[in-house]
């Protein structure tokens, strides 16, 4: 037996607080992180939306000096993360408030790293000991508070940045990049449209879908992937019916961050297509996840075998085995009202030998249960876009 398999390094996340009406102690985690200037970073839709503005109001009225930094895309970039450096320095700000979905939450951590660093944000990509050039005295601590459910960013301890010049989807990470503390909240996810809801839900799935095939040594990774996809089954289909059912709210945010939880054994083939593709088309995360997961899920089909049949009893499916996950997997995603191709994105096989070059490399292909060459990403691609499974 070769015991190098079991040699892993684990790290499990941070303080939570969880529960409805719990952003009502948001000055009060500030404060407890030594922060009385905080910067709260959010979207544009959200900036412009009710609770940022009773949020921000309830702060000052508790004595922090909070301001609001918004401007940051979709599919954030390395300029929206140091446009918000400059704003943070300009405002002589201590500490960084991480409020909505994923691309706010990444944007905010990144802001965060970099508000004390003098070298260029690329210089900290999750490549080899690049996290080693941190200045660490020189990062602001974060309070996290998802109002999607689906990243799980608020347990994370890196950002997904767009180079906008090389056209990639970077990862910017360091240990600390972890929110030193999350509060999840489902009052704050009552106002998400029942689409985005579906998306992110499913890629909430994908990540613990991704993280429980992973062939790395990981248990404890490994069952809350399990548990994080028995709620995910439960109470996807409930939040997006109806938005203001407070529990399926409430246990979507704890899958997210589950799902988040559990990556640390990895992600795979969905993710490794799922940035280039982000990158090139500046297409939803989630969405895209979404539409490749059963694609990917055939093209492991050898390797998954018995991981699906633990999975389809666990989730007590009416067909075992892989058979029953996928089938449950399409009916979800059809049930969610998401789409079955790429091409219904728009996206078409024009860019094809680029996606299979930039997938390959990407670094979530490194723990997909098979080591797939170009050719095979190209052809899992090119199903996605024609709907082939």
């Amino acid at each position: 037996m070769d015991m190098q398999q079991y040699k892993m390094n684990w790290n499990y996340p941070t303080a939570v607080r969880v529960g409805a009406g719990r952003v009502a102690e948001l000055a009060d985690a500030c404060r407890a992180l030594g922060m009385s200037a905080p910067l709260l970073v959010t979207d544009p839709g959200l900036a412009a939306l009710p609770m940022v503005a009773r949020t921000v109001q309830q702060c000052r009225e508790q004595g922090l000096q909070v301001e609001v930094f918004s401007a940051i895309k979709g599919n954030p970039t390395g300029q929206n993360v140091m446009d918000g450096v400059v704003v943070y320095r300009l405002g002589h700000h201590d500490g960084v408030i991480a409020f909505g979905g994923g691309s706010a939450l990444d944007a905010a951590k990144a802001i965060a790293l970099m508000a004390g660093q003098d070298r260029p944000l690329w210089d900290f990509e999750d490549v080899g000991d690049n996290f080693l050039r941190v200045n660490e005295a020189g990062m602001a601590p974060v309070v996290a508070i998802p109002t999607t459910a689906g990243t799980g960013s608020e347990v994370g301890r890196a950002s997904v940045i767009t180079d906008e010049a090389a056209q990639l989807k970077r990862i910017i990470f360091h240990p600390k990049m972890l929110p030193a503390l999350v509060i999840l909240d489902p009052e704050l996810t009552t106002a998400l449209p029942p689409g985005i809801t579906a998306a992110t839900g499913m890629d909430a799935l994908s990540h613990n879908l991704e993280a429980y095939c992973s062939p790395l040594f990981h248990p404890m990774a490994e069952a809350i992937a399990l548990q994080g996809m028995r709620l995910i089954r439960d109470y996807l289909p409930r939040a997006v019916a109806d938005g203001n059912d407070l529990e399926a709210r409430l246990k979507m945010l704890v899958a997210s961050s589950m799902g988040a939880t559990a990556f640390q054994r990895g992600l795979g083939a969905m993710h490794a297509l799922a940035h280039p593709l982000g990158a090139l088309y500046d297409a939803h995360h989630g969405t895209l996840n979404a539409v490749l997961m059963p694609y990917v899920l055939v093209a492991n089909r050898g390797s998954i075998e018995d991981q699906m049949e633990v999975l389809a009893r666990h989730l007590q499916l009416p067909k075992p085995g892989f058979d029953g996950v996928l089938d449950w997997v399409l009916k979800l995603r059809s049930d969610m009202g998401i789409v079955h191709t790429l091409a219904d994105l728009g996206i078409d096989e024009s860019r094809a030998d680029l996606i299979a070059q930039m997938a390959i490399v990407d670094g979530a292909a490194g723990t997909n249960p098979i080591a797939h060459d170009e050719k095979k990403y190209r052809e899992i691609f090119i199903n996605a876009v024609k709907g082939v499974l």
